[in-house]
């Protein structure tokens, strides 16, 4: 169930029922375990699943989470927690993670592991992903659900869900109201 007001055109659904933060324990830009509960636990925290190698919605989903954080005062800025996990864990290795992840912002934490893990922490948050494969034109593409979780520090709990319409607009008034954990 979600609620929405009627006639509403926010970008964000705000759910009835919380989704628990995935138990995934993988591995960060700098080559070290990262236990994505315990690191993130009582801090407002995004996470969206996508790949380095994405020519139009991955970049641009995180080039506006960034800029709407960029627009945060400082001590926002830094309570924030924005986790990219890759789809595409073969070509996304923590130093390509990294690299990509720099020219975006380098306080977001990127993610890799096992596929079938990766996989399995998505599918908790009712987001679909498969293996990467080649398209018609012997591309590598990796097909993911879109979404943008978005975590209470209050709960933990993942309340508020974004497609990927979601603009910087969008975020830049949403972030204020759900770094203090409430509902946008």
């Amino acid at each position: 169930m979600v609620s929405e007001a009627a006639g509403s055109q926010k970008a964000a659904t705000v759910l009835d029922k919380p989704f628990e933060k995935p138990d995934l324990v993988l591995t960060d830009t700098q080559g070290k375990k990262y236990d994505l509960r315990a690191e993130t636990a009582g801090k407002p925290t995004l996470i969206y699943f996508g790949y380095t190698h994405c020519p139009d919605v991955c970049p641009l989903t995180m080039n506006n989470l960034a800029v709407a954080k960029k627009q945060l005062p400082q001590d926002q800025q830094d309570e924030l927690r924005i986790v990219f996990v890759t789809t595409d864990p073969e070509r996304d290795t923590s130093a390509a993670l990294g690299t990509w992840l720099k020219g975006i912002d380098s306080q977001v934490v990127g993610l890799t592991g096992d596929f079938d893990t990766i996989q399995a922490g998505a599918r908790t948050l009712g987001i679909s992903i498969n293996p990467p494969r080649k398209d018609d034109n012997g591309k590598t593409v990796s097909d993911h659900g879109t979404q943008v979780i978005a975590f209470s520090p209050k709960t933990d709990g993942g309340y508020v869900l974004y497609g990927e319409d979601a603009t910087v607009d969008d975020y830049t008034k949403d972030l204020p109201e759900l770094i203090k954990g409430e509902n946008p």
